[in-house]
C-alpha cells in the first residue's frame, strides 16, 4: 500500500455568511495524482489554500508523513515541499520571468543574486518538461497560456515533493494539456503527489489515480476512473442529472450582424500579430474561433471589443462603422463581450456584486434616472441574477473579488448575456465552469442565436467549439487559414490547421 504523505482531517472553514469547508477529510498518497472535482465554490480551492498556508483553518488538522503539521502561512508549506499552481495567477505582471520565478527561492552568489545560475535552472527546467520560456521576458506581455507555464517553473523551482493545480488546464490547449499530463507523469514517477483541481472530466478520467468529489463544502463520494464515466461524474459533483451534450437545431442565418475587414495589429517590434483578418457573423449563428494560444486570438479580440488600437481595418455592427478603443460605443450598439482574463476585463473586484451587475448599464434606466442612481433597482437587479446564473456568495453585496472564479464568470456571463444583445463575443467563456454551469453557458449561447443575434465564439476547447459552432475559422500567426462547416469538420483536420499544417503547404506552394 503507497505511503500518506498528506492528509487532512475534519477541516471547517467559515466565512461571513458560508460554510466553505465542513469536516472535510482527504488523503494523498506518494507519487499519485488525485483530482479534487465539485461545482464551483464546492470548497475545493479553499481547502488547498488552508493547505497551502493562504487561510488557516476554524478547526481541523493537517499531516504529514503521519504526523500533525501546522501550516499557518505559505512558507510553512513551501518549507513542507508543497507547491501551488492558483487558477489565477500569483504573478508580479512588471517583473521578468526569471524574477518572478526566484521571487523566495533567490539563487545567491556570496552577498549577490546569482541569476545566471538561475537562468540556467529555469532554461533546464523548461526544456526537460516541455515548458519552453524565455527567462528574460516581461510576465505582462506574456499571452495567458504562457504564464500558466511560469507557474508551473516556479513550483518546478522549488523542488516541490507536493504539487497543487487549481485548474491548470483552462487557459491551456489540448496540445499543451496533454504536454502537461506527460509532465505530471514524470513528476509522480520520481516521488511527486499531485492534487488535480478541475472542471473538465474528460482529463480526470486520463490522468487522475482518484477522484475525490466536493459539493457544498462536503467531500460526498471518492472513486476511480475505472468505476465511473464522464455522466457518473457530473451527476455526482452536481447532485442532479446533467445533459453533457449541447442540444441545437440546425442554424437559420440572417443578414451580416458583425463584419471585420482586413484588421491588422502590429505588436511593439512592428510585426503583424493580426495580419489582415476578415470575417462575417451573421445573425442567428455561432462562428466558432479556434486556435492555439499565441496566433492573434487576445488581440483580435481586444482589437474589435475596443480595448485595443489596430493598425487598419474596419469594424462594424448591423453595418455601421465602430470607432476604435472605445468599449461603450460597442456596448450602445449591442455588443456583449465575455472576456479572456476577467480579472483585467471583465470585473471590478473592490466592488460589490451589486456594481459589477450593472458596469455596462449603470447609467441608464431602470438603473439611473437623471443622473441618479437607483440603489434599489441595481440591487433587485443582482439577486435576480445571481438566482438566474447560480452563483454562489452569501450576499450581493460581497465583493466579486471575494468569489471562486468559477463564480466570478458567472458574473460577467449573467451582465452580459441578460441584456438584449445584438452581438455575442465570447472569448473562453466556460473557463473554470463547472459541467453544471457549463451546460447553462451554453444553452444560454444557443437561445441567442436562435433570437438572431450573431455570436463569436473564441474558444481553446475544441470539444466546445465543434459542439456550439455552425462555422468554424482556424487562426495561425495572426491569420484565419481555414473558414468550415462545423458540421463537416473534424477534430484532427482542426487540429492540423491550428499547428499551421495549411499554412506550410501554401508556402511550399509560393516556394
Amino acid at each position: 500500500m503507497a505511503r500518506t504523505i498528506l492528509e487532512t482531517k475534519d477541516i471547517n472553514k467559515s466565512f461571513p455568511g458560508t460554510q466553505a469547508n465542513q469536516n472535510v477529510s482527504i488523503r494523498l498518497e506518494e507519487g499519485e495524482v488525485l483530482a479534487l472535482l465539485g461545482e464551483n465554490g464546492a470548497g475545493k480551492s479553499t481547502l488547498m489554500n488552508i493547505i497551502y498556508g493562504l487561510y488557516n483553518q476554524d478547526d481541523g488538522e493537517i499531516w504529514l508523513d503521519g504526523k500533525p503539521y501546522a501550516i499557518n502561512e505559505p512558507h510553512d508549506a513551501i518549507a513542507a515541499g508543497i507547491g501551488m499552481v492558483h487558477q489565477h495567477f500569483m504573478l508580479i505582471p512588471v517583473f521578468t520571468v526569471l524574477e518572478n520565478i526566484m521571487l523566495g527561492a533567490e539563487v545567491a552568489n556570496g552577498p549577490f543574486l546569482d541569476k545566471a545560475e538561475a537562468r540556467k535552472r529555469i532554461i533546464a527546467l523548461s526544456q526537460d518538461y516541455g515548458l519552453e520560456v524565455d527567462p528574460d521576458a516581461i510576465v505582462e506581455e506574456l499571452p495567458v497560456g504562457i504564464q500558466q507555464r511560469v507557474e508551473i517553473l516556479k513550483a518546478l523551482f522549488r523542488e516541490v515533493k507536493i504539487l497543487i493545480l487549481d485548474e491548470p488546464t483552462a487557459v491551456l490547449t489540448p496540445q499543451e494539456t496533454e504536454e502537461l499530463f506527460v509532465i505530471m507523469r514524470n513528476l509522480t514517477k520520481q516521488g511527486v503527489s499531485i492534487v488535480f483541481i478541475t472542471h473538465k472530466l474528460k482529463e480526470v478520467l486520463a490522468i487522475a489515480d482518484r477522484i475525490v468529489i466536493m459539493r457544498r463544502g462536503k467531500v460526498v463520494g471518492e472513486t476511480r476512473p475505472s468505476e465511473v464515466n464522464e455522466h457518473d461524474l457530473a451527476n455526482m459533483m452536481v447532485g442532479r442529472e446533467v445533459i453533457l451534450q449541447v442540444e441545437k437545431a440546425a442554424a437559420q442565418p440572417g443578414e451580416a450582424l458583425f463584419e471585420i475587414e482586413g484588421l491588422s495589429i502590429h505588436d511593439a517590434a512592428q510585426l503583424h500579430s493580426v495580419n489582415n483578418v476578415s470575417f462575417t457573423v451573421r445573425a442567428g449563428e455561432i462562428l466558432g474561433l479556434a486556435g492555439v494560444q499565441g496566433n492573434g486570438q487576445t488581440e483580435l479580440a481586444e482589437a474589435i471589443t475596443g480595448l485595443r488600437h489596430y493598425n487598419s481595418g474596419t469594424v462594424r455592427i448591423a453595418g455601421e462603422v465602430m470607432p476604435q478603443t472605445n468599449p461603450r460605443k460597442q456596448v450602445q450598439h449591442g455588443m456583449a463581450h465575455i472576456p479572456e482574463d476577467r480579472h483585467k476585463h471583465g470585473l471590478i473586484l473592490q466592488d460589490p456584486l451589486t456594481d459589477n451587475f450593472v458596469l455596462c448599464t449603470y447609467n441608464q434606466p431602470p438603473f439611473a434616472h437623471r443622473g441618479v442612481r437607483d440603489r434599489q433597482a441595481i440591487y433587485e437587479n443582482a439577486v435576480e441574477l445571481i438566482q438566474r446564473f447560480d452563483v454562489r456568495t452569501s450576499s450581493a453585496l460581497t465583493p466579486a473579488g471575494d468569489l471562486s472564479g468559477g463564480n466570478q464568470q458567472k458574473v460577467i456571463v449573467g451582465r452580459e448575456l441578460s441584456r438584449d444583445v445584438k452581438v455575442v463575443i465570447a472569448n473562453q467563456p466556460t473557463r473554470g465552469l463547472d459541467v453544471g454551469s457549463i451546460e447553462y453557458i451554453h444553452r444560454t449561447l444557443v437561445r441567442l442565436r436562435d433570437e438572431g443575434a450573431a455570436v463569436l465564439l473564441i474558444s481553446s476547447e475544441l470539444d466546445e467549439i465543434l459542439s456550439l459552432s455552425d462555422r468554424i475559422a482556424v487562426m495561425y500567426r495572426g491569420q484565419i487559414v481555414s473558414t468550415l462547416n462545423a458540421a463537416e469538420a473534424s477534430r484532427e483536420e482542426i487540429g492540423l490547421l491550428m499547428a499551421g499544417s495549411a499554412q506550410r503547404t501554401m508556402e511550399a506552394e509560393a516556394a
